[in-house]
C-alpha cells in the first residue's frame, strides 16, 4: 500500500526541524561554555572594558552604581555578551551547516568568504571602537565637562553605552560585505553603485550622527572608515564579478 502524497514533504518538514533543534542546542552548549570562564574573570573583564573611561577622569575617581545589584548584574550581563562573541563563529557554523545543502554549488563558493569577512570585519569594528573611538569620546566629554560638575558614571549607563557602540561600528564595518552581496545578487548593478558615492557620503555620516554620541569626533570616526570600506566594497565586488564573468565564459566555451 501506498503511503500518502504528503508524507514526504512532512517527513522532510520533521527531519529539518529536528536538524534545526540539533544544530540551535549546539550553539547553545557552544555560548554557555564561552560563558562560564568569562562569568568567572566578569569582574577584570569589566575593569578592562571601563579603562578607557577611567584612564580619562581626573586620578582617583572612578564609577559608581546607583543601585545595590548592578555591581553583580552589570558584569555578569558583559561575560554573557563576552561569551556570546567568543562563541559567534560556532554559532554562524552551526547556522551555516544548517542552511548549506539548500545552496547551489557558486551560492557556496562565495557564500562561505563572505561568512568569515562577515566575522572578522565585525571583530575588527569592535575592536577599532574600543581602541580608537572610546579614548578620543571620553577625552572629549571629559575636556568639556563644566568645572562646577563632576562626572560620575553609571555602570549600568556604560555598560549600555559601550555595547551600543561595539554594535554599531560591529555593523558598519559589515559594509564591504553588504557591498559585494548587492552586486553578486544582482540587485544593484556595480555602476549604479559607483556614481551613487557622492549621496552613500551623506548617508553614512547621517548613520553616524544616529548611532554615535552627539559630538563631531566619534561621528567622523565611524563616518570615515565607514566610506573607505564601501570603496573597499565596491573594489571587491569588481573583483569578484570579473571573476564570475571569466568563469562563466570558460564554462559556455567547454560546453
Amino acid at each position: 500500500m501506498s503511503e500518502p502524497d504528503d508524507a514526504l514533504p512532512e517527513g522532510t518538514l520533521i527531519s529539518h526541524l529536528l536538524e534545526l533543534r540539533s544544530r540551535l542546542l549546539r550553539a547553545f552548549i557552544a555560548v554557555l561554555i564561552a560563558f562560564l570562564p568569562c562569568a568567572y574573570y566578569s569582574n577584570p573583564i569589566f575593569d578592562f572594558l571601563t579603562t578607557p573611561l577611567v584612564a580619562k577622569l581626573p586620578p582617583g575617581q572612578k564609577l559608581i552604581a546607583t543601585t545595590v545589584t548592578a555591581t553583580f548584574t552589570a558584569p555578569l550581563k558583559l561575560a554573557f555578551i563576552t561569551g556570546l562573541l567568543i562563541a559567534m563563529p560556532y554559532v554562524l557554523f552551526q547556522l551555516w551547516a544548517f542552511v548549506a545543502p539548500g545552496l547551489y554549488r557558486r551560492e557556496k563558493r562565495f557564500a562561505v568568504p563572505l561568512l568569515l569577512s562577515a566575522i572578522v570585519l565585525f571583530y575588527l569594528g569592535v575592536a577599532f571602537s574600543y581602541f580608537l573611538v572610546f579614548p578620543l569620546v571620553f577625552r572629549f566629554f571629559v575636556a568639556t565637562t563644566p568645572h562646577n560638575v563632576m562626572l560620575m558614571a553609571d555602570v549600568s549607563n556604560y555598560l549600555q553605552f559601550a555595547l551600543t557602540l561595539f554594535v554599531a561600528f560591529g555593523v558598519a564595518f559589515e559594509t564591504p560585505v553588504a557591498v559585494v552581496l548587492l552586486v553578486l545578487t544582482h540587485l544593484v548593478p556595480l555602476a549604479k553603485l559607483r556614481s551613487m558615492r557622492g549621496y552613500v557620503l551623506i548617508i553614512v555620516f547621517i548613520i553616524a550622527a544616529i548611532l554615535t554620541p552627539p559630538d563631531v569626533l566619534s561621528q567622523t570616526a565611524m563616518a570615515v572608515p565607514m566610506y573607505l570600506l564601501y570603496e573597499g566594497g565596491i573594489l571587491f565586488a569588481a573583483i569578484l564579478s570579473r571573476s564570475s564573468a571569466a568563469a562563466e565564459t570558460r564554462g559556455q566555451e567547454s560546453a
